[in-house]
């Protein structure tokens, strides 16, 4: 996917809160051919935002964003505390807000844009013991179609995608933490409620997330793309 990118002359500015995870990501885009930078940024905090923001913006006018930075957690309403509830929409919601925000302006002046939002099958399926997170997902869901219907004007197209379980390096911390010499079996166990019988790949969400950016999607606004195995169609 890096290489297309090369192909097209793109730059890829990867954000991230943890700068040694961006110079990482950045360098691996980059050993592919093509050109990305690192950034340092706190997308709960506006100022943050867009500071950086501008300053990639003056570089080269931004005409793709992805907001695919997000946090978890495992609760129903009583076990949520108002500090729970505060960190998952300052990042997952408020988050996504600033980074649109921030972009917005630069891309009406580049003549339009498409923006992927990271949901989740949360925003729409009754999943227990996640109710922030639920309520975050369900946010960037209702963001995600105003965004696209506001800026249709601009040639801005907006779209999100809504993953099942994942498997990521945060899957595997939270069963090392939960789980001490059971993760093999509790992997197989999480992996076995996706009726396709597997967790997705990162890299599976990653080509469609490039798909929706790319002139082939160019009809596409205002869509929800669950990629879930089959979790909402496929039971019994």
């Amino acid at each position: 996917m890096a290489r297309r990118f090369a192909q097209e002359g793109a730059l890829v500015r990867v954000v991230d809160l943890n700068e040694k995870d961006a110079v990482a990501a950045a360098q691996e885009i980059t050993a592919t051919g093509a050109c990305a930078t690192a950034h340092f940024c706190d997308v709960g905090n506006q100022r943050s935002v867009t500071e950086v923001f501008h300053k990639v913006a003056t570089q080269k006018a931004i005409g793709i964003l992805v907001n695919c930075a997000g946090i978890s957690h495992i609760g129903k309403l009583e076990s949520t505390t108002e500090a729970d509830f505060d960190r998952i929409f300052a990042v997952n919601v408020k988050g996504t807000y600033n980074c649109m925000y921030a972009a917005i302006e630069s891309m009406k002046a580049n003549g339009g844009g498409a923006i992927v939002n990271m949901a989740s099958i949360a925003a729409t399926a009754g999943l227990a013991d996640r109710f922030a997170y639920s309520m975050s997902k369900g946010a960037v869901l209702s963001m995600t179609l105003s965004v696209a219907r506001d800026y249709l004007p601009h040639r801005i197209r907006c779209n999100c995608i809504s993953p099942a379980r994942v498997h990521t390096a945060f899957v595997d911390g939270y069963l090392k933490k939960n789980y001490p010499g059971r993760e093999k079996e509790m992997l197989q166990k999480l992996s076995e409620t996706q009726p396709i019988g597997r967790m997705a790949d990162p890299k599976e969400v990653a080509a469609l997330a490039l798909f929706l950016c790319s002139d082939e999607a160019a009809f596409i606004t205002g869509t929800d793309y669950p990629i879930d195995g089959g979790f909402f169609n496929l039971h019994g």
